[in-house]
C-alpha cells in the first residue's frame, strides 16, 4: 500500500486540545511517534503493559495504513525508585536497572510486541541531557541552586496546558513555600547534585543526574526532532510528566514538542488503579504463566485504549475463551478448504464488509474495543458458511470460505492475534487444561479409540455412551472427515 499523503479519515483524540482531529503528519507519509517507556526498577506490570500494547497496535495500524512510522520507546534507568529499590537489594543501581531492562524486554516479547526503532537509556544520553539543560540555563528558563538545577515555572507562561489546570491552584495546593532551594513551589528539577552512594555524572554546574522529566525531552527530539507527531503514555502522566516536558521543550526551541498528545486510561483492580506505588499490581509475567498471550491483548483491547478497564480473572478467562472460538473456527475452515482444490466462483456477499468495518472503527481514534465487533461478524459468517450455507454450490461456498480466511490476516497484523497455527494453538490449550484439570490423557485417549472402533463396528449405543462418559470427564468431541478432534472444557 503506498504511504497517504495525509489521513483525513483517521481521526486522533489530542488530550491537548481535548477533542478528535484528523491525523496530518508534519512529515507526509510519515508519523513519529514517542511512548514512555518504563523506570526499570521492578517487574512490568498489566497496567504498563495496557499502554504499551495500547501504542503497539498504533503502531501496527498506521504501518497496515501505508505509513512510515518511527517509534521511540525509551528506558529510564536512572531515577530515585531505582536508588531506593538498588540500596533494598544490595546491589548496584545500574546493575538493577540492566537486571530488569532484560526481564522487560522479555516480558513484551512474549506479549507480542513489536520491537521499537529505538529504544533509547538515559544514561546512553547524558550528553543530549546535559545539552538541553544548559540551554535553559542560558535562557533564563532554569536556574542552578546548590548544586541542583530547577526549571523555573514562572518564566513559562504556558506551564500545565496539556492537564488544562490552573496554576495558582497548583501553587496553593504545594502549600504555595519554596524550598530552600528552589524560587517557586512548581519548580521541578532538570538536574539533581550529587549524594554519596548515587550514580553521578559530570557537569558544568555540578556533578549529579538528570531529574526524571528532562530526560524523555531530551532523547524523543533526538531522535525524532521537534516537533514530532505523537506523544504518548498512561493517563497518569499527563500531570505532571508531560506537562514539565512541554515546558522545558518549548522554553527551550521557542516549538512545541509534539502535535498531539495521546494517553491510555487506567488498568483498574478493586475500584483503584494498578500501580506499584499502591502495591496492587499484578505482573505481566505471573499473568502471562495463566493466560496466553494473544487471549491477553484481546483483554487489553477489550475496551478504548482511554476508556479505564477492569481486570478480573473472569474477564481473562474470558478472553481466552473467545481465542479458542476463533482458532476453533479457523481450524474447521482450513480442514473444509484442505477437502478439495478451491475452484474460481462468484462469492456469496461482499467478504470485504468486515475489514472496512474495522477499518472504520480503526480510523476513529483507533476504536480496536469497536473494531472487534467486526472481528466477531466476520468469524460468525464463516461459522454460518460452514454449518447452515444459504446454497447447495459448494464451489460458491468454498470461494467464499476462502476470501473470509483471508480477511482475517489483516484482523491478526493489527491487534497482534492469529501469530500461530490454529491446530498447533488448540493443541497448546488442550495440552494446559488437561493439566490444570488433573486430568489423565492416556484414560482420555483410550477412551476415545474404543469409541473410534465402535464406531467402525456401527455400535452405536456404545458409541455414545463412551461420549457421555468423556463429557463427564469435560471432554468434547467433534467429528469431521478428517478424524476426531477433541478438547477440554475450562470448567467442569
Amino acid at each position: 500500500m503506498a504511504a497517504p499523503e495525509s489521513s483525513p479519515s483517521l481521526k486522533v483524540f489530542n488530550t491537548l486540545t481535548q477533542r478528535k482531529e484528523s491525523l496530518d503528519p508534519l512529515r507526509p507519509g510519515e508519523v513519529r511517534l514517542y511512548v514512555c517507556g518504563p523506570t526499570v526498577y521492578s517487574y512490568v506490570h498489566l497496567g504498563n503493559a495496557r499502554t504499551f500494547t495500547a501504542f503497539d497496535v498504533v503502531v501496527r495500524y498506521l504501518r497496515y495504513r501505508g505509513y512510515r512510522v518511527t517509534y521511540v520507546r525509551n528506558l529510564t534507568d536512572v531515577d530515585d525508585r531505582i536508588i531506593q529499590a538498588a540500596q533494598a537489594s544490595h546491589e548496584e543501581p545500574r546493575l538493577l536497572a540492566d537486571r530488569f531492562v532484560q526481564a522487560f524486554d522479555e516480558d513484551v516479547r512474549a506479549l507480542g510486541l513489536l520491537e521499537p526503532d529505538v529504544a533509547p537509556r538515559v544514561t546512553d544520553n547524558m550528553p543530549e541531557i546535559l545539552a538541553l539543560v544548559q540551554k535553559l540555563l542560558d535562557a533564563g528558563a532554569a536556574y542552578a541552586s546548590d548544586g541542583d538545577v530547577f526549571f523555573a515555572v514562572s518564566a513559562w507562561p504556558g506551564y500545565a496546558k496539556l492537564s488544562h489546570r490552573n496554576v495558582e491552584e497548583l501553587r496553593a495546593g504545594e502549600g504555595g513555600v519554596a524550598g530552600e532551594r528552589k524560587r517557586d513551589s512548581l519548580d521541578f528539577a532538570l538536574w539533581k547534585a550529587e549524594k554519596p552512594g548515587e550514580p553521578a555524572w559530570d557537569a558544568p554546574w555540578g556533578r549529579g543526574r538528570p531529574g526524571w522529566h528532562i530526560e524523555c525531552s531530551a532523547m524523543a527530539v533526538k531522535f525524532l526532532g521537534q516537533p514530532f507527531d505523537i506523544h504518548g503514555g498512561g493517563l497518569d502522566l499527563i500531570f505532571p510528566h508531560h506537562d514539565n516536558e512541554i515546558a522545558q521543550s518549548e522554553a527551550s526551541a521557542k516549538a512545541p514538542l509534539a502535535k498531539v498528545w495521546m494517553h491510555t486510561g487506567f488498568l483498574e483492580m478493586e475500584n483503584a488503579k494498578m500501580s506499584k506505588s499502591l502495591g496492587n499490581v499484578v505482573r505481566l509475567r505471573d499473568a502471562l504463566a495463566r493466560v496466553d498471550a494473544e487471549a491477553l491483548r484481546l483483554f487489553f483491547l477489550s475496551s478504548h485504549y482511554r476508556n479505564p478497564l477492569v481486570f478480573s480473572e473472569a474477564a481473562l478467562t474470558e478472553a481466552e475463551r473467545r481465542l479458542e472460538y476463533f482458532y476453533e473456527t479457523l481450524q474447521r475452515v482450513d480442514e473444509r478448504l484442505a477437502l478439495r482444490e478451491v475452484q474460481m466462483a462468484a462469492t456469496l456477499g461482499d467478504s470485504g464488509r468486515f475489514l472496512r468495518a474495522f477499518e472504520r472503527s480503526m480510523d476513529d481514534d483507533f476504536n480496536a474495543a469497536e473494531g472487534q465487533a467486526a472481528l466477531h461478524a466476520l468469524f460468525t459468517e464463516m461459522n454460518l458458511l460452514l454449518d447452515r450455507p444459504p446454497v447447495t454450490d459448494r464451489d460458491r461456498v468454498a470461494c467464499t470460505l476462502a476470501e473470509l480466511r483471508a480477511e482475517v490476516r489483516p484482523f491478526g497484523q493489527v491487534l497482534g492475534i492469529f501469530q500461530q497455527s490454529p491446530a498447533r494453538w488448540l493443541e497448546w490449550r488442550r495440552d494446559r487444561l488437561v493439566e490444570r484439570r488433573g486430568l489423565d490423557r492416556a484414560r482420555i485417549e483410550a477412551l476415545i479409540a474404543e469409541r473410534a472402533a465402535a464406531r467402525k463396528a456401527r455400535d452405536w449405543a456404545r458409541a455414545d455412551a463412551l461420549r457421555d462418559a468423556l463429557a463427564t470427564l469435560g471432554v468434547e468431541l467433534r467429528d469431521s472427515a478428517a478424524g476426531t478432534a477433541w478438547k477440554v472444557r475450562d470448567e467442569p
